[in-house]
């Protein structure tokens, strides 16, 4: 997996101060997406041992809420496997602290819908994240004025509440 940027104080892509890990690639080419450089699977730095620890380093400030995660797309198939693990260790280091994730796919009973990235991994990333911005960005539905999404058919949805009452739980409306 490679990355295409990490912010370690960035403000736009989750509640708090967060600690946000752009991960390289993305099938979806959604028109206006905001980080065309990103669709490319190659672009950016590969994300080592070395690289992980920096950014769980970043995390440790009490300041720091939490860490993000978008891309590209952390769902695509090449990105889960890294990043599994790399979410698993921030969990463990930072019970208290929040993983924000955002996809262009569409949650569904605890999966993705979308076949091509429907899977067990798919089910265990999405099982470390707190909060999920899901579907993709349409440049016709774009509004300035929503937190955390670039258009109005994306949702920020509570995975954890989600996961207790069995259906969607929209963490903002």
């Amino acid at each position: 997996m490679n990355i295409a940027e990490i912010k370690c104080y960035d403000i736009a892509n989750g509640e708090g101060v967060r600690v946000s890990l752009f991960v390289s690639g993305c099938r979806r080419h959604c028109k206006g997406c905001f980080n065309e450089v990103a669709w490319d699977f190659s672009y950016g730095k590969p994300f080592d041992e070395a690289t992980a620890e920096k950014v769980l380093s970043f995390a440790e400030p009490y300041y720091i809420a939490g860490l993000s995660l978008l891309g590209g797309d952390p769902f695509e198939p090449e990105n889960r496997g890294a990043l599994i693990p790399f979410v698993r260790e921030f969990r463990r280091r930072y019970p208290q602290k929040t993983v924000w994730c955002y996809t262009g796919y569409t949650y569904e009973n605890g999966n993705l819908r979308e076949p091509q990235v429907k899977s067990k991994e798919a089910e265990e990333l999405l099982s470390l994240i707190d909060i999920l911005v899901d579907g993709p960005f349409m440049l016709d539905l774009k509004d300035i004025r929503l937190k955390f999404r670039g258009s109005s058919n994306q949702r920020v949805l509570d995975l954890n509440a989600t996961r207790k009452r069995g259906e969607p739980v929209l963490y903002l409306e």
